[in-house]
């Protein structure tokens, strides 16, 4: 599926000239405290093309959140499997700090589940936040997601929502 529309989202795959708008965001060390801070451009690229180059062979992977009104890359996040900690499928999203608290974060996460449980039949998708991160964890729970546990190694509850249990009503 190359691409989805919501009401005020275009989410598309990834490409090399989304690195500086997503930069821009994933290089704010104090909007990123709760996820990965990217210490560069070039580590910010590497990064987005780890996530990316997962899509062919799990048939996902995050998208360039793109506002449809504005048509400006304002974030990143979908269904994806960490290069880093394989294992699970989860959901992972940032999204510019001038388009926070405007429920965008809960529009890219409601969008992943119905992709992942219409369109993939995936049995339960993951997310993660770190406990001081109240405003993923109201997003996560208003979306369906249950707090499984603390996972000490990550440093952040795991919470999951089952294509069994799952209302696309939510």
């Amino acid at each position: 599926m190359a691409e989805l529309y919501t009401e005020r989202l275009v989410l598309r795959p990834f490409t090399e000239t989304d690195v500086d708008a997503l930069y821009e965001i994933q290089g704010d060390r104090e909007h990123m405290r709760f996820t990965f801070w990217a210490e560069s451009r070039a580590a910010c690229e590497e990064w987005l093309r780890q996530y990316e180059s997962l899509r062919e062979a799990n048939g996902f992977a995050p998208w360039t959140i793109v506002h449809r009104a504005e048509r400006r890359v304002i974030g990143w996040g979908g269904l994806n499997v960490d290069p880093h900690a394989p294992g699970w499928v989860e959901i992972s999203y940032f999204v510019h700090p001038a388009y926070e608290g405007q429920g965008f974060a809960t529009e890219i996460v409601r969008a992943s589940l119905r992709h992942g449980f219409a369109d993939l039949a995936l049995p339960e998708i993951g997310a993660f936040a770190k406990p001081e991160n109240r405003g993923s964890i109201r997003v996560l729970e208003k979306c369906g997601f249950k707090l499984l546990r603390y996972e000490p190694a990550l440093e952040r509850n795991h919470y999951q929502v089952r294509r069994d249990e799952w209302d696309s009503r939510v």
